[in-house]
């Protein structure tokens, strides 16, 4: 005869319709925003997220329970319920992520630095070199279109460094510039010199993005848990 296991013995993340019960209960109880809710409100919710409330009590509840309170309860039961599914979500996309994280450019000090950016990171990272000079129109641009694009593509690896610390300044002539460099596992996947004449004269993170995008450069856009919009909706970008 198998043995019979208790919710209460079960480990903290289950699967299965019992452990998502278990899950759920759990979750509502140790809410972070559970110390600010009405001690009446706490008591209220506790019984009902107690498996082991028994009928008489359950009764004595409803039995003095008005329609303000039940409303209370529900909307209460509905926003924490949006929270766990946001926290679910978010635990699913970390396990997803391979590879280490970046949200910021790398100034690269070096040719030394430069090689060590393309040899020695992780072979499943994509990595965008920007090659500058400040005196060059259109550099200054593109930095600023890099520092955007960082934080939305933060598992591709953006670097930048001045053409006079490359140590081949003289293959990287103001005629050159902006050059862009990419690169993963170690090999060059895209070389595009004087790269805003291929944009227009004013442009944005968006038109970097789209050129880009154009060669396959870019990987998907990474799940984003939005805020909850007016009607208590979860959005997803």
């Amino acid at each position: 005869m198998s043995e019979i296991v208790s919710e209460e013995e079960l480990p903290a993340t289950h699967t299965g319709p019992k452990g998502v019960i278990h899950d759920w209960r759990k979750f509502k109880l140790e809410s972070e925003d559970h110390e600010s809710t009405p001690q009446k409100r706490r008591e209220l919710l506790r019984q009902m997220s107690n498996p082991k409330t028994n009928n008489d009590d359950n009764e004595r509840i409803y039995r003095k329970m008005s329609v303000q309170e039940y409303e209370m309860i529900q909307e209460e039961d509905e926003r924490c319920l949006r929270k766990y599914r946001r926290q679910c979500m978010q635990e699913l996309h970390d396990r997803l992520s391979f590879g280490p994280k970046f949200d910021s450019v790398f100034e690269l000090e070096s040719s030394e630095a430069f090689l060590k950016a393309i040899e020695k990171e992780h072979q499943l990272t994509l990595i965008i070199v920007h090659i500058y000079d400040d005196a060059v129109k259109g550099c200054e641009a593109l930095n600023n279109c890099l520092n955007s694009l960082a934080v939305e593509y933060p598992s591709v690896k953006f670097c930048r460094i001045l053409a006079s610390a490359t140590g081949a300044g003289e293959r990287f002539s103001d005629d050159v510039l902006p050059t862009v460099l990419v690169y993963k596992a170690g090999e060059m996947l895209g070389n595009f010199i004087c790269v805003t004449k291929h944009l227009s004269e004013e442009f944005f993170p968006t038109d970097v993005e789209n050129f880009l995008n154009e060669y396959g450069l870019l990987p998907e856009k990474e799940f984003t848990a939005c805020p909850e919009d007016d009607d208590g909706e979860l959005g997803v970008e």
